[in-house]
């Protein structure tokens, strides 16, 4: 016999979905797993991952605007660091899920 199911109706999981929704495209899911290890600028980004400078560009300021990642300024160079506990737990879970097939 199940055992019987709640629904709190008073958690919110508006944040977290929104990190889902932002991390629910494989560009930016490559994006946020590189840089957990270590910062990039986004040339040696667009190279490892070979795709287009603009498009990586894109998928990096959509991340920066949505507080997953930050860029730092160095020269004439911007270093990315994933700063979202959430989304380096989220993908943290989605490697250990992949480790298991």
């Amino acid at each position: 016999m199940e055992a019987a199911v709640e629904f709190d109706k008073t958690l919110s999981f508006d944040r977290e979905a929104e990190i889902l929704k932002v991390l629910g495209h494989p560009v930016r899911l490559k994006i946020v797993a590189g840089l957990m290890s270590q910062s990039c600028n986004v040339k040696k980004i667009w190279e490892c991952l070979e795709l287009p400078q603009a498009t990586v560009s894109q998928h990096l300021a959509l991340l920066k605007n949505k507080g997953i990642i930050e860029g730092r300024r160095e020269g004439v160079e911007v270093y990315y660091q994933v700063v979202c506990e959430e989304a380096r737990k989220i993908v943290g879970a989605l490697f250990e899920c992949m480790s298991c097939r």
